[in-house]
């Protein structure tokens, strides 16, 4: 049974259980159809990380979630960039059935070839062992209906999510932070749960946390979602905590908030790109 939609969190003005924006995706049989909105920012032809990796948990989730289990992990590695023309199929094999852990891995194909694949781990509730434990300090940050909607139309990447900015901005030299909602739904007629939700946005943390002050020159292969629960709220708060690099090759990391607090992480590995994107799109 799938997890708890968010239609049933109270709405915010941008985003109605039956959203208007064109969806990123549209099903024909078992196939999903990519709309010309689920393109990215490297290729007008080539689809966003996003709504791979937001399929990819869409798909595990409707045939392998449950409300007793918790997502605590999901991993994405991107190994192709798949175009938006071709019809894509998604295929899932359950690893591990047990009481406590299933393990889930799913693939994304697109053309008869695979663009990428997932592993999930999905662990069952229970209660939080006793005694206290350190945890560092998290943010206190304006909640987004306290902060004034952003007027640029190109922020989103041109509507193809919506944000509040709190500090920074993409590439500054400093702290980054921002909230983000999603404004379509990933797969037509099928409302976003908070687990599609979440893993829709997770990519954000690449170009969030490796944009630098000469544009974004780092593409990432992956994706890795780790959450202790299940965001309540449609706004997922970013805030970048980690960006090293080394060789070509970079890290980047974002804790991952709702209102009402910490949800979890999102940690990226990319590549050095040889042209970097020097007109980053804001986010």
């Amino acid at each position: 049974m799938p997890l708890q939609s968010l239609d049933f969190i109270s709405p915010i003005p941008s985003w109605s259980p039956t959203m208007k924006n064109q969806p990123f995706f549209s099903r024909r049989g078992d196939a999903f159809i990519p709309n010309q909105v689920s393109n990215g920012p490297w290729d007008p032809d080539s689809m966003h990380g996003r709504v791979v990796i937001g399929l990819l948990a869409h798909v595990i989730e409707a045939r392998h979630g449950s409300d007793e289990f918790i997502p605590a992990r999901l991993t994405v590695d991107m190994f192709r960039l798949p175009n938006i023309h071709t019809p894509v199929e998604c295929t899932t094999n359950l690893i591990r059935d047990g009481k406590r852990i299933k393990v889930v891995e799913a693939e994304f194909i697109s053309g008869g070839t695979s663009m990428a694949r997932a592993s999930c781990q999905l662990l069952r509730r229970t209660e939080n062992a006793p005694g206290n434990v350190w945890s560092p300090e998290t943010w206190d940050a304006p909640l987004p209906d306290n902060i004034p909607a952003p007027t640029d139309p190109r922020l989103g990447m041109n509507g193809k999510w919506t944000t509040r900015p709190i500090v920074g901005r993409m590439g500054s030299l400093g702290p980054r932070r921002l909230w983000m909602s999603e404004v379509r739904e990933l797969v037509e007629g099928v409302p976003m749960s908070p687990f599609v939700h979440v893993a829709t946005g997770a990519d954000f943390a690449s170009p969030f946390a490796n944009a630098g002050d000469q544009g974004l020159g780092y593409i990432n292969s992956d994706v890795t979602l780790y959450l202790h629960r299940l965001p309540v709220t449609r706004w997922i708060g970013f805030d970048v905590v980690n960006h090293h690099a080394s060789d070509g090759i970079a890290i980047g990391e974002c804790w991952l908030y709702d209102e009402k607090g910490p949800i979890g992480t999102s940690t990226v590995a990319a590549l050095a790109q040889r042209k970097p994107m020097t007109n980053v799109p804001p986010p």
